[in-house]
């Protein structure tokens, strides 16, 4: 298996995974005191539907299946989301928290991806997302610091 396909294979992984906690962390704070952190999760749910989305279409171009199902770790970590939102009452706090321990990872991801011997071409497209889910993670870490 190229490098290509192996590091595609877990980015859309971890990217399914973000596209899920997003949006579930979004419901979460639909209805709470801060509804706009809602919307701007939503909005990093659907980036990550079109990031993956991006990679799975590369890939199939190429030959390659690399469309895969979450990772055990972060469905663990979805779970994990769960009992926490159980023990404190969806606090928003606690949700955004729980994100920027999913945007740690989805940026750690890129990292060991771009340490990879990937083509030129998808090389281009990992920097390209890496940057918007930094900024993402940011974002988030903004809203923490906010609340």
């Amino acid at each position: 298996m190229s490098d290509d396909a192996k590091a595609a294979k877990e980015l859309v992984e971890t990217l399914k995974d973000g596209e899920r906690g997003f949006a579930e962390a979004a419901d979460k704070l639909r209805d709470g005191e801060h509804p706009e952190w809602a919307t701007t999760l939503q909005r990093f749910s659907e980036q990550r539907a079109g990031f993956w989305r991006e990679i799975v279409d590369m890939g199939h171009a190429y030959g390659d299946d690399v469309d895969e199902s979450g990772t055990v770790a972060a469905a663990v970590h979805r779970g994990w989301i769960a009992l926490k939102d159980a023990l404190t009452g969806d606090d928003a706090e606690a949700v955004l928290k729980a994100a920027l321990t999913g945007e740690d990872h989805a940026v750690s991801e890129y990292e060991d991806a771009l340490k990879m011997d990937l083509s030129a071409g998808f090389r281009e497209v990992v920097v390209r997302q890496q940057a918007a889910v930094v900024a993402a993670r940011d974002e988030v870490k903004a809203l923490q610091n906010a609340s």
